[in-house]
């Protein structure tokens, strides 16, 4: 049966038209994205074997453009419109936090969130703030492997100043691992501080991203 032959009140644009996005199922929310199934298949079905193919939400939306076009009815179309909708939301939480002072520990944490949230790869971001701690940009500067990304000091500094920072803070991903920052991890947040300092730019914090977890060196005494 297609979604147009169920009572209306059953479907799920019509349903999150009454009662918001949040009461809908993830199955139901995919459907909406989806629009249409394909022969033999309602959208909600598609949706369903979406789900069931990639084992969760978070699977799906990691996926690469080969996997997604295993599944029968989906293809490039249908990836680039997902990815366009993973960017567009991104962009509205940094340009809701563009306006705002990252004053406290968990501004930061829900910010780098979404900016890590579905990232596959390891990446050394660097958020430049002004005086009041507003941020003015944040720029992926390394990008690495799943396990490894080189950063040079040089180059932040040279950003910093390209971007007249007042003070910064530094992150990375840890796409397969946990939050718990490494060695390595602590010596380069010594050599970029003392490197920032030369020019009179603040570190005020480094955040190890992964998942939900975020770790935060200042509050562990560790910058």
């Amino acid at each position: 049966m297609a979604i147009c032959d169920w009572p209306e009140e059953e479907r799920p644009r019509e349903r999150l038209l009454r009662a918001g996005a949040a009461a809908l199922s993830d199955i139901e929310l995919l459907a909406i994205f989806l629009r249409v199934g394909v022969a033999g298949k309602s959208a909600v079905t598609l949706a369903q074997d979406m789900l069931a193919h990639f084992g969760s939400l978070h699977r799906l939306l990691h996926a690469e453009a080969a996997e997604f076009g295993q599944l029968h009815g989906l293809g490039p179309a249908k990836y680039a419109q997902l990815q366009a909708a993973i960017e567009l939301a991104r962009r509205a939480v940094a340009e809701q936090f563009q306006r705002e002072a990252l004053c406290s520990p968990e501004s930061v944490r829900r910010y780098l969130r979404s900016q890590f949230a579905l990232q596959a790869h390891e990446s050394f971001v660097v958020l430049f703030l002004d005086v009041k701690n507003r941020l003015i940009h944040c720029d992926e500067m390394f990008r690495g492997t799943l396990t490894h990304t080189s950063v040079y000091p040089r180059e932040v500094v040279k950003a910093a100043l390209r971007r007249n920072a007042a003070a910064v803070i530094l992150a990375h991903n840890h796409p397969s691992g946990m939050a718990e920052p490494s060695e390595a991890d602590l010596r380069l947040t010594a050599a970029l501080a003392q490197a920032l300092a030369l020019v009179d730019i603040r570190v005020l914090d480094h955040f190890v991203v992964a998942g939900s977890q975020v770790h935060s060196f200042a509050e562990h005494g560790q910058l």
